[in-house]
């Protein structure tokens, strides 16, 4: 990882950048709760105003990869990290003034969809920084820097928070997204490769959202992919909610063992994300996925029976590294087969198809474990994970390298 860097400046900043923004953001996830706690004291209120924000994060989902295929990539980066930088320096201010929370339920949904613009524009680019034999490993090197700067990100902020306010934490988050814009106007990306393919047409805007679906869909190895993760996703957003219900009400343990379990999950998490490039490279993209996803299930059925904060973390942290490797597999390969003036309409278009079914599973796998607990439901969703990755072994997900034999739609 660390020759990458040596020899690609502009990666070196642009990752230096985003892993400083990524533990910004980790501010405000605790600061946003604690100003609406503070001023209210209702728990409700704290939960309305993240719905808000989320609801603005998909609706922006659906356009955003329009917009990144349109504009200028880098220029589109940098307003949306000025933007943010404002948006959120505007709690702050206003917090100096009183306790505006109305101001809140109109800044967060705003600031989310700039976030959104902002990452698919991001996946979009990433593909300018380095050759395609090195999407993987910079994929990695990303992810686990996100995953450092969420666990030293809520640490800093609760410290923060403790000694001078929540706002003082907004304060820094805005920081990070102002400097994470300076440095990307130093950052050199490379000319598509294919510039011609797929532009947006400006005058069917409706047209050109359904663009990034119907690569996906004529795309044989991204077609499953797309399929096999959508049934995915709806085990796996469930299942952090499911470790920490099973450490508070099952284990009786305090909020501060809950912390330590989620940084150690965070640490399989990185592991998976610095190990992910070299296990590809050996074995093949099909052999990766099907296996680190299928052994994810195994280890997600068996967390339930963890009777100690330490076997629940460790258990959790092992299905995280896979979960995380195949991950960042799944995105490597559809930056490395999508031509570069289609990558924000499928990067949308794949976020928001593969989301769908998230809020659902959480919903149904937390309320089946409010009625059966949660070693019967961890379980069953464990078992439906193996399945439904066990279903790619009859698609060409299969292949060791579908970037080289599936890069044109058929």
């Amino acid at each position: 990882m660390r020759r990458v860097l040596k020899n690609n400046r502009d990666l070196a900043v642009f990752w230096s950048v985003q892993t400083l923004s990524a533990a910004g953001d980790a501010f405000s996830t605790i600061a946003v709760p604690l100003l609406v706690l503070h001023a209210t004291g209702s728990v409700a209120q704290m939960g309305l105003v993240t719905a808000v924000a989320a609801a603005a994060n998909l609706l922006a989902g659906v356009f955003a990869g329009v917009i990144a295929d349109r504009f200028d990539r880098r220029r589109l980066l940098i307003a949306a990290d000025t933007a943010r930088a404002l948006l959120v320096a505007a709690i702050p201010v206003a917090w100096l003034f009183g306790s505006p929370v109305w101001l809140l339920y109109a800044v967060m949904p705003v600031a989310a969809v700039f976030s959104m613009l902002f990452n698919v524009t991001y996946v979009a680019v990433l593909p300018r920084l380095v050759g395609p034999d090195q999407i993987t490993r910079a994929n990695g090197l990303m992810s686990a820097s996100y995953s450092v700067a969420g666990i030293a990100g809520p640490i800093l902020a609760g410290l923060i928070s403790a000694a001078f306010g929540p706002a003082a934490a907004m304060w820094v988050d805005a920081a990070t997204y102002a400097v994470s814009a300076v440095g990307i106007c130093f950052v050199r990306f490379r000319a598509p490769a294919d510039p011609q393919a797929g532009p947006v047409e400006a005058a069917s805007f409706a047209h050109n959202l359904l663009v990034g679906a119907r690569f996906l869909l004529r795309h044989r190895v991204l077609r499953w992919m797309t399929v096999v993760l959508t049934m995915l996703i709806f085990v796996e957003k469930g299942v952090t909610d499911l470790v920490i219900y099973h450490l508070k009400h099952d284990l009786g343990q305090p909020d501060s063992a809950v912390g330590y379990a989620l940084a150690v999950v965070a640490l399989g998490v990185i592991a998976g994300s610095l190990s992910v490039a070299r296990i590809r490279r050996r074995i093949g993209f099909g052999p990766t996925w099907i296996g680190c996803s299928m052994l994810a299930g195994v280890l997600i059925a068996t967390i339930g029976f963890g009777t100690s904060v330490a076997t629940v973390a460790l258990g959790a942290a092992a299905a995280y590294f896979c979960v995380a490797t195949a991950g960042i597999c799944s995105q490597s390969l559809r930056q490395q087969v999508t031509p570069d003036a289609l990558l924000g309409r499928v990067t949308s278009a794949f976020w928001t198809i593969h989301g769908s079914l998230g809020p659902l599973g959480a919903t149904a796998l937390t309320a089946a474990s409010g009625r059966f607990g949660v070693r019967p439901v961890l379980l069953v969703a464990g078992l439906g994970y193996l399945g439904a990755a066990s279903v790619a072994l009859l698609t060409p997900i299969r292949l060791r390298y579908p970037e080289k034999v599936a890069v044109q739609p058929v």
